[in-house]
């Protein structure tokens, strides 16, 4: 249940108007009184004889309480309240009951006998509004600071009584909601979302894996947005703020939003403390990621270096006892989620996009997060971003799968991480990604299990009892589970591909099964493809020359023989 406190206003007739009135798109049914401050306000929806002028003479009337020069310039209280889409449709009596906890527990009407007067108006099944007059019955003003927390917390206890749907508490560090207004404007325009939501989005693309504050500034303006700069008199950029092009006011000017407003990370400060550029040591990120780029094209070698990054958070998350560094490796998390959504192929795009956007809450919490620690990640982020979009297909989609499987891990272990500290708005923000991220790798890695688990079937009968000898002695809890899985055939030609490229194929499967659980995934064969290839470096092959390979008609090789490798593609692959 979403309790909503509005502005203050100064019209209560204005109000009475809009509520008993259609609504903007003819949405509102029969508008009636469910409760009121003394239970007999006259109802203008079923009483024809009664008018909106009548109920709003009744609820100002403590107004000529006070001298005119005395009286609040913003005298009307209002809220909604809503229910959740899978709640059941409660009763006016139940209704009335939930406006009348609501005025109680945010001080317009604490139950002294002397409080404000209200109505509470329903015109959906799913919601109500609250309107009061901010003068008590003795002339005094009412104690209702911090209303909306009252009514929050009061909502949480609501849920409860009436069994409905449990919303996680907020800590403050929630983006802004889109007003009505600005859905309604959407709506009109024919926008997919308001502008608010598309600046925020835009805005977090720019900032994944951008090194400074023009990198950052040029991404915004070459996505089309428009963008203006406020300086400090020492010439230093104090702020930013964004507009679409098209969302304009009553004068034809560009609405702007400052980043600020759009989420709390989003404002230009805590945008440049994530532009660390601390070198790697020779050796390691940089060079391993150099020399994956030869053996593959430019996007499948980037979600390899990104799956690398993404394994290596997930131990931090599981490990770490510093927090700062673990609220960075998710705050870098979701930029790796942004710049994957950007640049992945069409048919996951859209999945990746919705979880990136969930992941965005789990992403901010009021621990502070310290990105010296998270620089792999950006840079994996990065390295998406200039390696420009993949195209599902070939090592792009089994890049995309692997590091889709490692990005799952990611987000349950940030759900995780995030429950233990009583973070719960982003424990299930990441829990609603991770399952975006399951959707998406499901629809990456059809095509390339399924030339995986070909190749498997063609190996030797010989080879194949071989391989299941391994994964009995390396997984003995497991080993049943995995030869017993259609994933089994992808894993058998992996451990082949491992031991042909001088891996110990037993070493290899205890270390990836020890890494982390594995009771809870969909596929263990599945995952331990995955974790072996990362591990292991093993080339993806492209489903395209795999079947071209597979359907020559000339092709009389014996199953457990391999296809001869040109020297340009042994370079390649290198």
């Amino acid at each position: 249940m979403i309790p909503r406190v509005h502005k203050q206003g100064s019209n209560t007739l204005g109000l009475l108007h809009y509520l008993y009135g259609k609504g903007t798109r003819e949405e509102h049914i029969d508008p009636h009184l469910v409760a009121s401050f003394d239970g007999m306000a006259p109802d203008p929806g079923r009483d024809p004889s009664v008018t909106k002028t009548d109920l709003r003479h009744l609820l100002d009337q403590t107004l000529s309480l006070l001298d005119a020069d005395q009286r609040p310039d913003k005298h009307v209280w209002h809220c909604s309240v809503r229910a959740a889409p899978d709640d059941p449709i409660l009763s006016d009596e139940q209704w009335g009951d939930i406006a009348r906890r609501m005025v109680a527990a945010t001080g317009i009407n604490p139950g002294d006998g002397a409080g404000c007067r209200w109505a509470a108006v329903r015109h959906a099944d799913d919601h109500i509004h609250i309107v009061a007059t901010l003068v008590r019955e003795d002339g005094r003003r009412p104690d209702h600071h911090r209303s909306g927390k009252r009514a929050q917390t009061e909502a949480r206890l609501i849920e409860a009584d009436y069994d409905l749907h449990r919303v996680a508490p907020g800590d403050g560090t929630a983006a802004k909601r889109t007003t009505s207004a600005e859905r309604h404007k959407a709506d009109r325009l024919g926008w997919d979302r308001a502008a608010r939501e598309e600046l925020r989005e835009t805005v977090r693309r720019a900032v994944a894996g951008a090194t400074s504050t023009d990198e950052f500034l040029d991404r915004l303006k070459d996505s089309g947005l428009l963008v203006r700069t406020k300086a400090l008199p020492s010439g230093d950029l104090k702020g930013y703020t964004v507009a679409l092009p098209g969302d304009r006011n009553g004068n034809k000017e560009p609405i702007y939003y400052a980043g600020s407003t759009l989420a709390p990370d989003l404002s230009l400060p805590r945008i440049q403390a994530r532009f660390i550029t601390d070198s790697v040591p020779p050796g390691t990120a940089d060079s391993e990621r150099q020399e994956r780029s030869t053996a593959s094209s430019a996007p499948a070698a980037a979600r390899c270096t990104t799956a690398h990054a993404a394994w290596a958070a997930v131990l931090v998350l599981d490990h770490s006892s510093d927090d700062s560094e673990a609220a960075a490796q998710i705050a870098a998390a979701g930029e790796v989620l942004d710049a994957l959504a950007k640049t992945s192929a069409l048919h996951a795009r859209n999945k990746l996009r919705q979880a990136a956007w969930e992941f965005e809450r789990a992403s901010r919490s009021h621990t502070r997060a310290e990105f010296r620690h998270a620089q792999d990640l950006r840079r994996a982020a990065r390295d998406l971003v200039c390696s420009g979009p993949a195209f599902g297909r070939g090592e792009d989609g089994a890049g995309t799968a692997m590091v889709l499987d490692t990005l799952i891990f990611l987000a349950l272990a940030a759900a995780h991480w995030h429950a233990q500290r009583q973070h719960a708005q982003q424990a299930e923000a990441a829990r609603r990604a991770a399952a975006h991220l399951r959707s998406a790798y499901q629809q990456a890695a059809a095509e390339p299990l399924t030339l995986l688990r070909e190749r498997g079937r063609r190996i030797a009968p010989s080879l194949r009892r071989h391989h299941a000898t391994t994964v009995r002695a390396a997984l003995p809890e497991l080993a049943e589970t995995v030869l017993a899985e259609p994933g089994w055939d992808a894993l058998a030609a992996t451990l082949a591909d491992a031991e042909r490229a001088g891996h110990n194929p037993h070493a290899l499967l205890a270390e990836a099964a020890a890494g982390r659980e594995l009771d809870t995934v969909d596929s263990v064969s599945d995952v331990l493809v995955w974790r072996l290839r990362r591990t292991a470096h093993l080339p993806l092959y492209a489903p395209a020359q795999e079947a071209i390979r597979a359907n020559r008609p000339n092709d009389h090789m014996s199953a457990g023989q391999t296809m001869p490798v040109s020297p340009a593609s042994r370079a390649r692959r290198r």
